[in-house]
């Protein structure tokens, strides 16, 4: 009888806990978001967007601080993806190709001009490829929730006009850290110098290195007009999407019914940040370029032949890279772009 009673009360506490109230859960006091940029460029508008978007859904029970400027890793945004893996950081809305160096498979979308348009990266992250990397990113330890847009990178210089491969020729051009970015600006005749963003802007105001290449938004949102970046490019050769991620340590402490919340609140932030991003830098709505010419910088837009020109002078690049992203993954993205709605 007394067996029983001591079974029954075990029995009563085990229900008890499992069906114990969120708030009853070891929570952290606060959870660490990494940025590589800063809260007022589209990147961190959604980095933001998401942590309030929690906080205010799940009532504090999960409250989120967003680092930005790659703090969390002394500025090193190559070491970002190994830091929420470890546990140091908590969650992060992260670069593709900051992530790259430590997952291969993304370095496709730096694959050079893959991407002609914006159904194309629809195409990719909404579709079969998007599910293909997202299982690769869990896989690596990092539980992937939403998929977000830097944009794409265009180029910019305190030189000269860029219209063709040749004009590239010497040129020192600050490039991210990754290896795909060597071999293309080298293709291209440049001379690519990897530092951070963080070493990148005081190098061009110095004049230390003469151009750079990122999505207009981080052009205008650093205002990179002011330290002779008064040449651009729009070439569109690659894209940079985004990731909203939770390190998985972090997301199995959570309830089932806080990480629903947590997806649901990310899927939501990144479909707000896609459009803030894209604003003014499309063919419907060119309002931003508008806005960078009136700071006198010349803007010069690729022609067909032009393009050319660019796709077939990377050409020995997209192929040496290809089967180190994966030929099987390279194939399915390229069908995904062929068939996409334009």
């Amino acid at each position: 009888m007394k067996l029983h009673k001591l079974f029954c009360a075990a029995l009563v506490a085990a229900t008890a806990f499992a069906l114990a109230p969120a708030q009853a859960r070891e929570y952290k006091p606060e959870y660490k978001l990494s940025i590589v940029v800063g809260t007022t460029f589209p990147w961190g508008q959604g980095a933001v967007i998401w942590s309030d978007l929690v906080r205010e859904r799940t009532n504090g029970r999960i409250n989120i601080k967003v680092y930005p400027g790659t703090s969390l890793v002394q500025g090193d945004q190559t070491r970002e993806f190994t830091a929420i893996r470890q546990g140091v950081i908590d969650m992060a809305v992260g670069s593709t190709i900051n992530w790259s160096p430590q997952v291969k498979q993304l370095n496709l979308f730096s694959l050079p001009f893959l991407m002609p348009d914006y159904a194309a990266i629809d195409a990719l992250v909404q579709g079969e490829v998007g599910k293909e990397l997202f299982k690769v990113i869990e896989k690596a330890g990092v539980v992937p929730l939403a998929w977000g847009e830097n944009g794409y990178r265009q180029l910019s210089n305190s030189r000269r006009v860029i219209s063709k491969p040749e004009d590239m020729k010497g040129m020192k051009l600050r490039v991210v850290g990754s290896p795909l970015y060597i071999d293309t600006f080298t293709a291209l005749g440049a001379n690519p110098t990897q530092m951070s963003w963080a070493d990148a802007q005081p190098a061009l105001a110095s004049g230390a290195v003469d151009g750079q290449e990122n999505p207009l938004s981080i052009y205008t949102g650093a205002k990179l007009y002011d330290v002779a970046q008064k040449y651009l490019t729009l070439w569109n050769y690659v894209a940079d999407p985004l990731v909203f991620v939770v390190n998985r340590e972090v997301w199995e402490s959570w309830s089932e019914e806080d990480r629903k919340i947590v997806r649901e609140a990310a899927l939501e932030a990144a479909k707000k940040e896609i459009a803030i991003a894209r604003k003014g830098v499309t063919p419907e709505d060119p309002s931003l370029l508008k806005e960078i010419e009136s700071h006198g910088v010349t803007i010069t837009t690729l022609n067909e032949d032009q393009h050319k020109a660019f796709v077939e002078a990377t050409k020995p690049v997209y192929e040496k890279w290809k089967p180190r992203v994966g030929n099987e993954l390279v194939d399915l993205a390229e069908k995904s772009i062929a068939a996409r709605n334009k």
